[in-house]
């Protein structure tokens, strides 16, 4: 019992003095092991298993590509060896072990890319990111582990976080073609479009309809024209009677107001357009007239194909003539249908308005107009507006504002709503087309607007916002001084992740700005706001809150920049590390590269590091290292390499006391506290 029992302490002082020397040897490797870090797994086969301790002499690691590791030099940089039974690698999948060369004998060899650790050689191409089989050699004896490897050769050189900051406006660089790219390389981020109204109308009720039977003394009754068929109507509306006509008309019509499967072709192919179209001239048969209108207004609305047969057949001149019809009803419809016209996309936008259609359209406002006429023609006019593949014409969006103007300080809920989509319209665009908006004075109009109690209302007013703070810094400074930042704080907190996007996307843009921007941003108790989207948003809106810090350090001063970390903004974009979608995590990574600058202008990168660490960062981007994505390892590995290597610090001095560090320097004394 006494001899066992010396054996069992000299078995655990062994294992004892084991352990104290494997720490001591990977925690010498492991500063230089996660700037290049791979994941490194031993095999489950090919090798035998050997004591840890085996390891512990003199030891000699070949990789292709790298340099020879002899008795833990730890010159090499590259590799930490982390002992391990695991059989796969998170990043990537293993390779099966296979033989170099038939003059290899060995069972462990490479596979994936690298060179044969018993004779060297590489019969497979190293790329550029490869799994490669590392073996250590130790008297005769090998053990081998998988380790993803980056040959220095082939390190991507391009700096991403200096490419990526132009992006950004900033102090010294030029506003405008900062803009510019935020407009062209960040557009599906920033503006990732909502489904927005039905660009055609089928069944809509006319405000100036008449009772029926008040359209004509031949008015011919529901039940006669119900059950006509296609044959019947085609015989009808081919006929020399005018109430045949007019009873096949409105057959036609109702027909083609079915919600589903509208006969739109059966009634192309029969050859009815070219009688409708010449019905609409017919100024002396009102019923027939507005029957023909109807029957074409829902052929229109169908697809493309079913509105170009409408235009090819000439409807657009007779319809343009229709506006000015005595009878308010025919004139409606006449709106409506021009209106899914429009609709349809620019070409045929762009038709009407080589037609004259915006001043016969205008003519129709005056202070006697319905409101439910005005509904249709405000409608009308957005389609007008809609598309930019090409704009519409500058000549029609400057007949067109001062109208949509007006429309704006009406207080029915759906003319606002069609003339606020208007003006989102013509202000998605370049600075000059901004310009043209924000000189007719509506901006403290629309910023009121994203404020009324209609999801309909408020959503496209602040839609024309956030296009307008994209603009130059001049165009965003109009937005300010109506009020703009102390509406968004509101529509941050709003029910609707919708609302709470749009707030977000618009609040990027003016953090976008120059630091004087930015300092009204703060005042006006926006961060708060931003760290609880940027924590509990949903992605879309995250991400566009992720754009908001990452613009706001980007040009804002030291001091600003302090302010957005002791809000929380620094851990909350920390969480977001772990998303998949790699364009935010790039952005996430600029970030905290512009928030190290600030930090190094105070001379407090080292505590800076610390609170990094300690809030989870350096394991998630060291994480980053094995993403798939190049240009967030590239990212990632250049914050690694400057920020958290253990070479000495660079720069000025910190003076470090128990509870801050100061920088000293003449020009600033400030404490970089969190």
């Amino acid at each position: 019992m006494p001899e066992k029992s010396i054996a069992l302490s000299v078995i655990a002082h062994v294992w004892m003095c084991v352990f104290v020397q494997l720490k001591s040897l990977l925690w010498s490797l492991t500063a230089v092991g996660r700037k290049d870090l791979r994941n490194l797994s031993v095999p489950h086969r090919g090798c035998r298993s050997l004591p840890l301790k085996e390891l512990l002499s003199a030891v000699t690691v070949c990789c292709m590509g790298w340099e020879t590791l002899s008795n833990r030099d730890d010159s090499l940089a590259a590799i930490l060896l982390s002992l391990t039974t695991s059989t796969g690698s998170r990043g990537h999948p293993r390779t099966e072990l296979a033989k170099c060369s038939a003059k290899c004998s060995a069972d462990t060899c490479h596979g994936g890319g690298g060179a044969c650790p018993c004779c060297n050689s590489a019969n497979l191409d190293t790329l550029g990111k490869s799994q490669v089989y590392c073996g250590v050699k130790y008297e005769g004896k090998k053990i081998g582990a998988w380790i993803t490897v980056r040959s220095k050769a082939n390190m991507p050189t391009k700096n991403v976080t200096d490419e990526r900051l132009s992006k950004f406006k900033n102090k010294g660089k030029d506003p405008a073609k900062l803009r510019e790219k935020r407009i062209t390389e960040c557009v599906e981020l920033r503006k990732a479009h909502k489904n927005e109204n039905f660009l055609k109308r089928r069944n809509i009720t006319l405000s100036s309809l008449p009772d029926e039977e008040a359209l004509s003394p031949d008015y011919i009754p529901n039940e006669l024209v119900t059950h006509l068929s296609i044959e019947d109507i085609i015989k009808d509306v081919n006929s020399d009677c005018r109430k045949s006509q007019t009873r096949g008309c409105q057959a036609a019509r109702k027909l083609l107001s079915q919600e589903r499967n509208p006969p739109l072709k059966e009634i192309i192919d029969a050859g009815l357009l070219s009688n409708f179209v010449s019905f609409l001239s017919m100024d002396d048969e009102p019923t027939l007239q507005f029957e023909a209108a109807w029957a074409l207004t829902n052929i229109a609305s169908g697809t493309s194909w079913h509105t170009q047969q409408v235009v090819e057949h000439g409807a657009v001149p007779a319809f343009i003539s229709l506006l000015s019809s005595p009878m308010l009803h025919i004139s409606e419809q006449a709106v409506w249908a021009l209106g899914n016209i429009a609709g349809d996309g620019a070409t045929y936008r762009d038709v009407l308005i080589e037609c004259n259609v915006i001043p016969a359209l205008l003519s129709r406002i005056s202070p006697d107009t319905p409101v439910g006429y005005l509904r249709n023609l405000t409608w009308t006019l957005s389609n007008l507006c809609r598309n930019k593949n090409p704009f519409p014409p500058l000549s029609a969006v400057q007949q067109m504002l001062p109208s949509l103007v007006q429309l704006l300080h009406l207080s029915d809920k759906d003319i606002l709503s069609d003339a606020c989509w208007a003006i989102s319209y013509l202000s998605d665009g370049d600075n000059d087309r901004i310009e043209i908006v924000v000189k007719t004075g509506i901006v403290p109009r629309l910023v009121e607007l994203m404020s009324h109690q209609e999801l309909g209302v408020m959503t496209p007013a602040l839609r024309s916002i956030g296009n307008i703070v994209s603009g130059s810094d001049l165009q965003t400074e109009t937005a300010i001084d109506a009020g703009v930042l102390n509406v968004l704080p509101k529509l941050m907190r709003h029910p609707k992740a919708s609302i709470q996007k749009e707030a977000a996307w618009a609040l990027s843009n003016i953090a976008a700005g120059p630091c004087k921007q930015i300092q009204q941003l703060i005042t006006c108790g926006l961060l708060p706001p931003l760290v609880h989207l940027l924590r509990n948003g949903d992605f879309k809106t995250q991400r566009e809150a992720v754009w908001a810090v990452t613009n706001l350090t980007s040009g804002a001063t030291v001091e600003q920049v302090v302010q957005l970390v002791q809000s929380g903004a620094l851990e909350a974009i920390i969480n977001l590390l772990q998303v998949k979608d790699a364009k935010v995590i790039l952005v996430i990574l600029d970030a905290i590269n512009n928030i190290f600058m600030a930090a190094e202008k105070l001379g407090e990168m080292e505590k800076l590091s610390l609170l990094i660490e300690e809030l989870g960062g350096l394991d998630r981007i060291e994480m980053l290292q094995n993403h798939d994505n190049e240009m967030v390892y590239q990212a990632a590995h250049n914050i690694i390499e400057k920020y958290f290597s253990d070479s000495d610090t660079h720069g000025e001095k910190v003076d470090a006391t128990e509870d801050e560090f100061a920088f000293q320097s003449p020009d600033v004394q400030k404490a970089f506290e969190f």
